[in-house]
C-alpha cells in the first residue's frame, strides 16, 4: 500500500527523471563501462575506488602506463557532484592530483588525450 501511494505522489518526478535519462541517451553505468574500456585500450587499469571512513572520494582511479594517474567521478548526464564530493575533489587537486568529473562519453577521449594515453 505504501509503495503504491508513494509511486502516485512521485509519479511526475519519476517521469521527469526517466525522460531526462532517455533524452541524454546514456546512464552513468554505461559511461563508466566506456571509461574502463578506453583506459584498458591504452594499457592501463581503471579500478573502482572505495574509501571506508572517508566519504565523497571519486569513483574510479585512472592508472595509465608511465605513472600517469588521475581520479574520475562519474555522473549521469547533466548531474553534478554533491558538495562533499566537490570538497574532496578540491582537496585532491590541492595535493596535485587530477580529478575529472565525467557525465558524457565524449569527455573520455579528451581526458585520455590530456593524460597522454595513446590507444594500443
Amino acid at each position: 500500500m505504501y509503495m503504491r501511494i508513494y509511486a502516485r505522489i512521485e509519479k511526475n518526478r519519476l517521469l521527469s527523471i526517466l525522460l531526462s535519462r532517455k533524452e541524454y541517451g546514456m546512464r552513468e553505468k554505461q559511461i563508466e563501462q566506456k571509461l574502463v574500456r578506453e583506459v584498458r585500450k591504452r594499457g592501463g587499469i581503471c579500478p573502482k575506488f572505495t574509501s571506508p571512513g572517508f566519504a565523497g572520494m571519486p569513483d574510479r582511479l585512472l592508472l595509465l602506463p608511465h605513472g600517469r594517474m588521475a581520479f574520475a567521478e562519474l555522473k549521469a548526464p547533466g548531474c553534478r557532484p554533491r558538495p562533499l564530493q566537490e570538497a574532496r575533489h578540491k582537496l585532491l587537486a590541492r595535493l596535485g592530483f587530477r580529478v575529472y568529473v565525467i557525465d558524457s562519453p565524449e569527455q573520455i577521449e579528451k581526458i585520455m588525450a590530456e593524460m597522454g594515453g595513446e590507444a594500443k
